[in-house]
């Protein structure tokens, strides 16, 4: 990301503050996380009129239904993911794309799936004006990942799933680490999925809440999601 836009470099005593409070005492570690969170500007990636509350310790809206998360969540997902500077990294749910920006900032190559145009043109758009060379953008149902692209070292799931897609996890290369929001719609358990020599394992993270992932593999869209859910 280059700093040429003096935007950019506002809010930088909220962020050190965000990055000081909410992170380093919450025990992420990840020192690379921490810097790049340092240096992204969260305030861009909401509405101007929300600017101000943007290094809060809460998700805020960005339209749609859809919300950018709490700071602590998105560096906890990253950092579960164990992201090196080569590896190829799919999203599901560009949303905002501050989580794109982070895992840009990490990984060697990011390919980010949005089911809402408006949402996903718009975060395309800012991270553009950013640039971030390394992104790839498509606005399509996310559920089915990007298969023409397999395998990927690491899959991000920024939307709650009744179950783990199998899709996905075929499309996880070998060591390759998923993380997902897993179970119904009013509380979810982050779990970290991992794959290797073909076997796949799951563990919980701890407890949260993010809005349903729609799509083919995912909540059937304004439905009622079914009373049992069943998880890997």
């Amino acid at each position: 990301m280059k700093l040429t836009d003096p935007s950019v470099n506002s809010y930088a005593g909220q962020r050190r503050k965000m990055v000081e409070d909410q992170l380093v005492n919450r025990e992420i570690k990840d020192l690379r996380i921490l810097e790049a969170m340092n240096r992204i500007p969260r305030h861009l990636f909401v509405h101007e009129s929300l600017q101000h509350k943007a290094y809060g310790d809460f998700p805020l809206p960005i339209g749609d239904s859809q919300t950018i998360s709490q700071p602590y969540v998105v560096a906890a997902m990253t950092e579960a993911l164990n992201l090196k500077e080569s590896d190829r990294v799919l999203e599901i749910g560009t949303g905002s794309g501050y989580q794109t920006a982070l895992l840009a900032e990490l990984a060697g190559q990011v390919f980010t799936i949005e089911r809402i145009r408006s949402i996903g043109l718009k975060a395309q758009k800012l991270l553009e004006r950013l640039h971030y060379m390394n992104i790839v953008f498509k606005v399509f149902d996310g559920t089915y990942g990007w298969p023409d692209q397999a395998p990927f070292d690491a899959i991000l799931i920024t939307a709650s799933a009744p179950e783990i897609p199998k899709m996905l996890v075929d499309q996880l290369g070998d060591n390759g680490r998923l993380v997902v929001p897993l179970g119904g719609l009013e509380k979810q358990t982050l779990t970290l999925v991992t794959k290797e020599e073909g076997s796949v394992a799951s563990r919980e993270l701890g407890y949260c809440k993010f809005v349903p992932l729609v799509g083919r593999y995912g909540w059937p869209e304004e439905k009622e999601p079914p009373a049992n859910t069943k998880r890997i």
